[in-house]
């Protein structure tokens, strides 16, 4: 086994439908989708493009009585659970708890008297045996708690979170995931932190409004990985202002950097220098785009100078280690040829393919392709 960044926390375990949240289930990834819920064909079709793309569990927005009207056929249809979004109105809890959802996220500070009916949201909740999120978000904090702090603080998201979920408590209902969001990442793993520290409840993951996709996969890298490598985090939703696919990608991505996800393929390749006499960044990009959609665990070194690529090409599965117009082609260890470089990436694909063949004839293989 790869090693790990740390031992997970230890937190109690929920069922969002069939996907585990907590204790001793890996970290799943989740998104939301785009399309208006009431458009329940549109809405469908953008839930089987991300769990094409491997998402796991799916959110979708219920603002009005027409979207909250659509939960029941889109909770039904739907390859993944769902769960549904409710700020505002409360009546939507209840509909959605009614429609069949797999969880309900709740947003206490968008919803008002939302605490005079926690009795019978949590008495609805357990008869259907539907889990609740409680989502904090620094945007939408309960205004008692920005006139005690002055502002979204770590300290003041954690209270909020905790205070909610207390309520429920109250009333035997402890069936609670929860998250405390802010846009910035710093501010986000302190209150995560905390929260880890004072609960045992499973915890999802995000930045809010993490902004368009280079930002918000930066601040999301950062923020995951700083938390997941102390082994805090059940769920993960990476907020770009982007595609929801993208979201999935990156999400998974993370996940399988940290080895908390077995590594499908794997491209290292290295930045180039002035050392490089083979066009780097070519080679890369068209082994990266000829092994498109492989779903083994390879890795492939695409390396461009003598310094370190015929290391990294050792390493890997599948590598070659370029130079004076040629390069060296290594498979698990081994030179097998050398090729012009005109070659080289036809032969590196017809390599990965074969080792493909072999690793699923045997299951228990696991390399890995790192394109250097």
């Amino acid at each position: 086994m790869p090693p790990r960044p740390a031992r997970r926390r230890t937190s109690r375990q929920i069922h969002v439908g069939t996907v585990p949240v907590g204790g001793d289930a890996p970290v799943s990834v989740q998104s939301m989708t785009t399309t208006r819920t009431s458009d329940i064909g549109a809405t469908l079709q953008q839930i089987a493009e991300l769990t094409a793309s491997g998402c796991q569990i799916v959110r979708v927005a219920c603002p009005t009585q027409d979207d909250a009207d659509a939960l029941a056929t889109i909770a039904r249809k739907s390859q993944i659970p769902v769960i549904a979004d409710i700020h505002f109105q409360p009546k939507y809890v209840f509909a959605a708890i009614e429609a069949g959802c797999a969880a309900v996220r709740v947003n206490p500070g968008n919803i008002k008297q939302f605490d005079d009916q926690v009795k019978e949201i949590a008495r609805a909740a357990k008869d259907h045996g539907t889990p609740i999120r409680i989502g904090v978000n620094a945007g939408s904090l309960d205004r008692r708690l920005l006139q005690k702090y002055g502002k979204a603080t770590p300290e003041a998201l954690v209270e909020s979170a905790l205070w909610e979920a207390s309520l429920f408590e109250e009333h035997g209902f402890q069936d609670i995931k929860i998250s405390v969001k802010h846009n910035d990442p710093v501010i986000m793993i302190e209150a995560y932190k905390q929260l880890a520290a004072a609960c045992d409840y499973p915890l999802h993951l995000g930045v809010t409004e993490a902004g368009p996709a280079f930002q918000g996969t930066i601040k999301s890298a950062v923020a995951f990985g700083a938390l997941l490598s102390q082994g805090i985090g059940d769920t993960v939703r990476v907020s770009l202002s982007a595609p929801p696919v993208e979201e999935i990608k990156v999400g998974n991505q993370i996940l399988e950097s940290l080895n908390l996800r077995q590594r499908g393929l794997e491209i290292v390749s290295c930045p180039s220098c002035g050392r490089a006499q083979v066009d780097v960044y070519k080679l890369a990009e068209e082994v990266t785009a000829g092994l498109e959609g492989m779903e083994v665990p390879l890795r492939v070194a695409v390396m461009g100078c003598v310094v370190n690529g015929p290391g990294e090409a050792r390493e890997a599965d599948l590598g070659v280690a370029s130079g004076n117009g040629k390069g060296q082609i290594f498979v698990k260890g081994e030179v097998i040829k050398t090729v012009p470089e005109s070659k080289i990436v036809e032969t590196l694909i017809e390599e990965a393919l074969k080792l493909a063949e072999l690793m699923q004839q045997d299951t228990s293989g696991t390399p890995e392709v790192i394109v250097a």
